[in-house]
């Protein structure tokens, strides 16, 4: 079982334990303009959010959203103070809107993804769910503050329920459809939507296809996430990403943000590090996510040269704003 494998397995109503990731976020004006109007009771497309560069410094920790600790701890090991949380959350988990106030007192913003375990794609687009996610988005709205929202991560791949093997790709865009339309019916307008999915080249899976078909519309999203994994020395951004950057192109000028990335000790942690710094700033994208899981492949940033490389680098990415 992967590290993303696992991560679904551990998922629930209490959150991911046991996980700690770093999320770098650059942000930068979109290449196109978004469209002045979405289809009637679609509400708007426009992110909530701030798009001047290097706006985001975040953090996935341990525990969350149960916890906080591993946040703190992460700070007080490597120097960098998040400006973004995320957390994942399985099927009829509630908002943690505890969680989201503290991290937006912290002065970070946080990012929620939403996951169908265990439920039929279809039946929420049929609307066998709508009382969940109107009451869902109900305490987004009360939330009021920004909040970034996922749904159904790396759907292109075949490894989840909600992805290619189990669900298909007409189903999961009414779904996703589905799920924003009722947000935005309730008045929950502090989202930014975020469609992930897997690079198109993985070293761990293999050849994953395009995530063309997935796509909901450009009135359904704000931006784009791209989740891959450095599994060997020879492994470069420009061939982990760049396919993938490229077929999302094809689709969408909508800013980018890798979500989820490490690197195994063996592949050399350091220079995957300086990697990821290089590649987001030459691909102009929004940042990265940096994974730091312990089980069942070793991403932790475990070394000291690995965590000084990370603190270097976040300061110097932050002095390049």
């Amino acid at each position: 079982m992967t590290g993303r494998a696992w991560l679904a397995a551990a998922m629930g109503a209490a959150g991911v334990a046991g996980i700690l990731a770093v999320v770098l976020a650059v942000v930068v004006p979109a290449a196109r303009q978004p469209s002045a109007t979405a289809p009637v009771g679609q509400g708007q497309r426009h992110s909530v959010l701030p798009t001047a560069p290097a706006s985001y410094l975040g953090l996935y920790a341990a525990g969350v959203p149960g916890s906080y600790a591993g946040v703190t701890a992460f700070t007080a090991a490597t120097g960098v103070k998040p400006r973004l949380v995320p957390y994942y959350s399985g099927w009829f988990e509630p908002f943690q809107a505890r969680f989201a106030t503290m991290v937006a007192d912290d002065g970070a913003v946080p990012l929620v993804q939403i996951d169908p375990d265990g439920v039929s794609v279809a039946s929420i687009a049929a609307g066998r769910y709508d009382t969940y996610l109107r009451t869902y988005a109900q305490a987004v709205r009360a939330y009021r503050r920004p909040l970034i929202v996922s749904f159904g991560h790396e759907m292109n791949g075949d490894w989840y329920s909600w992805g290619s093997r189990g669900t298909s790709p007409r189903a999961f865009v009414a779904a996703w459809r589905h799920l924003v339309t009722i947000f935005r019916r309730e008045g929950a307008e502090n989202v930014t939507w975020l469609w992930t999915v897997n690079v198109i080249d993985d070293p761990h899976y293999g050849k994953v296809p395009s995530p063309a078909r997935w796509w909901p519309g450009s009135a359904y999203v704000t931006w784009v996430g791209i989740d891959g994994y450095y599994y060997h020395p020879s492994a470069a951004f420009s061939s982990l990403f760049g396919p993938t950057i490229v077929a999302v192109r094809e689709i969408t000028s909508d800013p980018i943000l890798i979500t989820e990335t490490a690197a195994l000790p063996s592949a050399g942690q350091s220079a995957k590090i300086d990697d990821l710094f290089a590649g987001v700033r030459s691909y102009g994208l929004l940042g990265f996510v940096w994974f730091d899981v312990a089980h069942p492949e070793n991403w932790q940033l475990s070394s000291r040269a690995a965590l000084l490389t990370f603190r270097e680098g976040a300061r110097t990415y932050r002095r390049g704003r």
